[in-house]
């Protein structure tokens, strides 16, 4: 029997729906812990600079995979126990916000401590001053690199397959087990990811260009 790819594009598209909630999911995740790590590492006093420096080295140092695996049947043993796309969503988001805290950190080491002296001297706590003051410079400077993290993070969805999420890659396998085409299939699904990185990174560089603080980081990724 002859089957249509076009006939399994939209069950195709109901997984990337759910591998773009688990990159949204993800980033959102890894954004509130990259940005208490970057915090932490750059304006606490050590031990708390060293603990949150040595979380950010974890969290880079393992395989997603196994990050996956460890929550998925890991936290069962300790009576937690999470959906496959819950699971998944936390593990990308630890793993991003590893490397997120990477991102920001860079972005606030490279407004200076000028601004963070003028902050305290008006009488603003060192956590006021981050979330009103550097927070929102180090976001817009961090638009290229945040960019290139997105793309990773959306990329890096389809090792949820592992655990049973319902996102595109393991949408794509379905219909390979029914139409005997993974040739056709994993065409289209390349398709879908590159289409999807290239929005993505096109949108970023408008905004970072749009939103780009004068005399402070590059030009657009």
């Amino acid at each position: 029997m002859t089957y249509s790819l076009q006939s399994y594009l939209p069950y195709l598209l109901t997984g990337f729906y759910h591998t773009l909630l688990l990159t949204v999911g993800g980033l959102a995740l890894g954004f509130a812990i990259g940005t208490s790590l970057a915090f932490a590492e750059t304006y606490l006093p050590r031990p708390a600079s060293s603990v949150a420096a040595a979380i950010e080295q974890i969290l880079r140092g393992i395989p997603l995979i196994v990050i996956f695996f460890l929550i998925y049947f890991g936290l069962p043993y300790g009576g937690i126990v999470l959906s496959p796309g819950v699971a998944a969503a936390l593990g990308l988001g630890l793993r991003s916000g590893g490397y997120q805290s990477q991102i920001f950190r860079s972005a606030l080491e490279s407004i200076g401590v000028g601004q963070v002296e003028a902050a305290l001297s008006i009488g603003m706590s060192k956590s006021a001053a981050y979330t009103e003051v550097l927070l929102p410079q180090a976001v817009r400077l961090s638009i290229p690199a945040w960019s290139n993290e997105f793309t990773v993070v959306l990329k890096d969805t389809s090792m949820a397959y592992a655990i049973g999420v319902s996102e595109l890659l393991k949408q794509a396998a379905n219909v390979v087990s029914i139409t005997l085409q993974p040739l056709e299939v994993y065409l289209v699904v390349a398709g879908i990811y590159f289409i999807a990185t290239i929005v993505v990174t096109r949108t970023m560089n408008v905004a970072y260009e749009k939103w780009r603080i004068p005399g402070l980081g590059g030009g657009a990724s």
